[in-house]
């Protein structure tokens, strides 16, 4: 976004966030933040995952300042938890790793974990009856007249999300 907002760049692939009044926000789909665990985590044996021990917990975030973790803060926040030893990567892949060698909870989106969900590896579960969503889209300058190649970007972009929409 900041190379966005200094023409560095036209377009940029992005959650929503706080409106920047100057871009354009041109949704693609929405996803689901669930919690991560190991195929040997405790929660992935029972299947489910027990309010009491969410704060107990070690997890393995994104980075400190993106979008996400500020989400997953104030989903906590509502919650009123605060969860217990973060460890900060900036690295979907190694996060997965961690995960799996059984160090820890991650909060991602399932479809970041697709293949290691369908092999057994990591097990999604829901984070609680409250969903956290959040909202995919491309910006560029609010005005802006696309050219055929942005709006071909644009086509492709949505065609590729597909599968990736949460009915809301």
């Amino acid at each position: 976004v900041a190379s966005l907002l200094r023409h560095r760049i036209d377009l940029a692939l992005s959650l929503e966030q706080v409106k920047e009044s100057q871009l354009e926000f041109h949704p693609l789909f929405t996803d689901e933040l669930h919690f991560i665990v190991g195929a040997l985590h405790p929660w992935a044996q029972r299947g489910h995952v027990e309010r009491a021990e969410i704060p107990r917990q070690s997890y393995i975030l994104y980075n400190k300042t993106s979008i996400t973790f500020r989400l997953v803060e104030e989903y906590f926040r509502r919650e009123q938890m605060v969860l217990n030893t973060v460890i900060e990567l900036g690295s979907m892949e190694a996060t997965k790793e961690l995960v799996k060698l059984g160090l820890g909870v991650s909060i991602l989106a399932p479809w970041i974990a697709r293949k290691e969900i369908e092999e057994g590896s990591l097990i999604a579960l829901p984070l609680g009856r409250r969903k956290l969503h959040r909202r995919w889209g491309i910006l560029h300058w609010r005005g802006k007249r696309l050219n055929l190649a942005e709006e071909t970007f644009i086509a492709l972009c949505e065609a590729a999300c597909v599968s990736l929409r949460v009915r809301e």
